[in-house]
């Protein structure tokens, strides 16, 4: 048992289950990798070897800002970017890194129902990543399985989709951690 970091306190809520995805699929390496290299290409051929990239250059200094940002933060941000899934005695936590500087809490108590799903993640949801559609809120980021939970909060539904590659076990800890609070 590990305990969760809030902030800068240090609160004992033990994390039941634990998931880190990244998106790494090969499209998203393609998606990412054509960028830079021709970021690279260019500012090589014009910066380096004097030779104007293009039929319509762009000036100097805009070829190094296009290096930097397509170059280098670019690659940088989607390396980093990152799912992480927990559960604890008293909600589900998510978090996408670095889109979200902290988890996003989801309580146990107001969980109506919840079950491990195949989806379509372009045709339910529009994709991968943090995606709000029709059928809710979705959470993924690669493959096409998950937990999808109803919440109850009032007389309105709130419907969540999170994709994971072990959703099995994420839907058995969620078992496991509403046993618990049910319990006392």
């Amino acid at each position: 048992m590990y305990c969760a970091t809030e902030g800068m306190s240090r609160i004992c809520n033990p994390v039941l289950f634990r998931e880190v995805q990244k998106m790494d699929q090969v499209w998203v390496r393609l998606v990412v990798g054509i960028p830079v290299i021709l970021s690279w290409y260019g500012a090589y051929q014009q910066l380096f070897l004097g030779k104007p990239f293009g039929n319509n250059p762009a000036p100097d200094w805009m070829m190094l800002g296009l290096l930097l940002v397509f170059g280098v933060l670019f690659p940088l941000f989607f390396y980093s970017l990152k799912m992480i899934t927990e559960v604890r005695k008293d909600g589900l936590y998510v978090r996408f890194f670095p889109l979200h500087f902290s988890f996003r809490f989801f309580p146990l108590a107001t969980i109506q129902s919840y079950k491990v799903v195949t989806y379509r993640p372009i045709r339910d949801y529009g994709g991968w990543g943090i995606r709000y559609g029709l059928k809710g809120t979705a959470y993924n980021a690669k493959g096409n399985r998950g937990v999808f939970f109803e919440f109850g909060e009032g007389s309105k539904v709130k419907k969540l989709m999170i994709g994971s590659q072990i959703p099995e076990k994420l839907s058995e800890a969620v078992s496991k951690a509403m046993k618990r609070q049910a319990s006392g």
